[in-house]
């Protein structure tokens, strides 16, 4: 892993490059993941360079004083940042919070991606108390709950499932938390016709934490959006079915160069 520095703290990312001619592609995990959950997106990299990084207090990242909500967001934009202006990266891909943070991005900072696909997220991610109440109290619950039928995955291979769990552990329930609290608060309903680059929202068919209407609305409020639906898949249609979802993120990134 490599790092940018940045703000007084280090974002460690990954860049991988198959000697690919397009724009790098920069990849953000959700809440109490890492980079490990883009790892079969690294097959497109013989198109586009492929960056892939760790969050502040996720993976190999230093982690950040910030506060749940607008403050984390604002943290979490400043690594996506700072990692795209270091790699070149052109193209932000998202999710769940890590779309939100990329929306915060389109919205909020001067830097100007050439489009963004917002997988597995919305312009609002509000968060079931019954999950919040037990970050405070039972993280084994918690995990236990979003590896649950069609919630992370549909149908997958249990050493994913395993993997899933694994890494959510090493995040922790502390910064675990406060993603998911930041994701409570986080609402841009109203702001969507404010995104002016090209956007594909990527849903999976039987996602019920970000149901496919939360990436039509999507869609359906940005200057040029489209939606593109992953079958056989839930929230984690990346690692579920990464062809499927490598092959609709190409689709898009060829048609904005026809």
């Amino acid at each position: 892993m490599q790092t940018a520095e940045h703000l007084g703290r280090e974002t460690a990312y990954s860049y991988s490059d198959r000697d690919g001619d397009g724009p790098p592609i920069l990849f953000v995990h959700g809440s109490g993941g890492s980079h490990a959950v883009w790892k079969s997106q690294r097959r497109l990299a013989d198109r586009w360079p492929v960056v892939v990084l760790d969050l502040s207090g996720h993976g190999a990242s230093a982690d950040v004083d910030a506060s749940p909500g607008f403050t984390t967001l604002a943290a979490y934009a400043d690594d996506v940042v700072a990692v795209a202006e270091a790699t070149d990266a052109r193209v932000l891909v998202g999710n769940s919070l890590g779309g939100a943070v990329v929306m915060h991005v389109l919205l909020e900072r001067e830097f100007t991606p050439d489009a963004a696909v917002l997988a597995g997220t919305g312009a609002r991610l509000g968060v079931l108390e019954d999950l919040l109440e037990w970050l405070e109290s039972d993280f084994e619950r918690v995990i236990d709950f979003l590896h649950g039928e069609d919630l992370f995955f549909h149908d997958p291979d249990p050493r994913l499932v395993e993997a899933s769990r694994n890494v959510m552990r090493e995040t922790g329930r502390t910064v675990t938390r406060r993603d998911f609290l930041t994701c409570h608060q986080f609402d841009v309903r109203d702001r969507l016709g404010e995104i002016d680059v090209p956007v594909l929202a990527v849903t999976g068919e039987h996602d019920r934490l970000t149901p496919p209407w939360y990436h039509e609305h999507i869609a359906e409020n940005v200057a040029d959006g489209r939606v593109e639906t992953i079958d056989d898949a839930a929230h984690l249609a990346m690692l579920e079915r990464p062809a499927a979802f490598n092959e609709a993120v190409a689709a898009f990134l060829e048609s904005l160069d026809s």
